[in-house]
């Protein structure tokens, strides 16, 4: 992290009271930035309520689909850097309301861009896509040029986004830049359908975990700091090239895991015997995923931050706390 660049910058984050919003938050108060962030409903067991970070930084009550207060924000605030993290992030919550998630996902990314558009004094976008965004492929690893093919609600929620913003950059030569990484987990996350969350609490009240898929389904798992971090090294190589303008970039530790492996390793790291109960009642989800980092790598300097096992560890530990389990 370059704390030089973040020193009393004016930074607009979207998505702040969520899971990688609140780490991000931390990050970016830390290298003492000067924050705004977008909140539209309170949750006071978000990390950002809860540790009392949100008391640091400023905050605008709004709806990421209403521009004019966007507009209002970025002009007021004279922000610098934007990180546009807000969207309905729940696969099942999709597929029940489609809308909603369209509204949010999709309307909430053009109107940010418009706003960006009529704001000059913004020099860096940073766009959150997803690796969902690919929609279901014969040939894995993802790879930045491969199709934004997205056929379920949040897939496709995420390849429109990503468009979008793209769009932006070339049309309208806006400094957006595009990142898609993998199903990310962390303290922090109290959706509890997700199968981190929902094991390790599973675990910690003596309850056998549920997989509401077959366990079959492969994902790429990235820990919600190292997301934080990756999201600010982005807007730094933005800053110092300008032809980054319109890219995309994967984010991932490059480690296939199904459904079932994953939940057998938070059993053994938390020294469980549980059984798992494996009810098979998932639809409308792609069935293997996992991205290539190399782009990464390679244009950005990029490495992770953590290791699965230690990202896990760290998780745990959070959850360990924040549900009463230790002092």
């Amino acid at each position: 992290m370059n704390v030089s660049f973040w020193l009393d910058r004016p930074v607009f984050v979207t998505g702040a009271t969520g899971l990688v919003g609140s780490w991000l938050m931390k990050r970016l108060v830390e290298s003492g930035a000067d924050v705004v962030c977008l909140v539209r409903d309170w949750i006071p067991q978000s990390e950002l309520v809860r540790t009392g970070l949100i008391e640091r930084v400023k905050v605008m009550r709004g709806d990421i689909r209403d521009q004019a207060v966007l507009e209002r924000a970025l002009g007021e605030y004279e922000i610098d850097t934007v990180i546009h993290l807000a969207a309905q992030t729940i696969v099942t919550i999709a597929n029940r309301n489609p809308i909603s998630t369209f509204e949010t996902n999709i309307a909430g990314t053009w109107n940010l861009m418009e706003a960006c558009r009529r704001s000059p004094k913004v020099k860096q976008i940073v766009v959150a896509s997803s690796d969902k965004a690919y929609g279901d492929q014969e040939e894995l690893p993802y790879r930045e040029d491969t199709p934004l093919q997205g056929q379920h609600p949040y897939d496709v929620s995420k390849s429109c986004a990503d468009l979008i913003a793209k769009t932006y950059a070339v049309s309208y030569d806006l400094p957006v830049a595009i990142t898609r990484c993998g199903n990310f987990y962390g303290g922090g996350d109290l959706n509890w359908n997700r199968i981190i969350p929902g094991t390790i609490r599973s675990v910690l009240r003596g309850q056998n975990p549920i997989i509401r898929s077959d366990g079959k389904y492969v994902r790429d798992y990235f820990y919600a700091e190292d997301g934080a971090a990756a999201y600010m090294l982005l807007a730094e190589q933005l800053a110092a090239k300008p032809g980054l303008k319109g890219e995309a970039f994967n984010f991932s530790n490059e480690i296939q895991m199904t459904v079932s492996e994953i939940v057998n390793e938070i059993l053994k790291l938390m020294g469980s015997s549980l059984q798992v109960d494996v009810r098979n009642e998932t639809r409308n989800e792609i069935l293997h995923q996992y991205l290539s980092a190399e782009k990464a790598r390679a244009q950005l300097n990029w490495s992770p931050l953590f290791a699965l096992d230690e990202g896990l560890s760290r998780t745990i530990q959070w959850y360990k706390k924040f549900l009463g389990d230790v002092p």
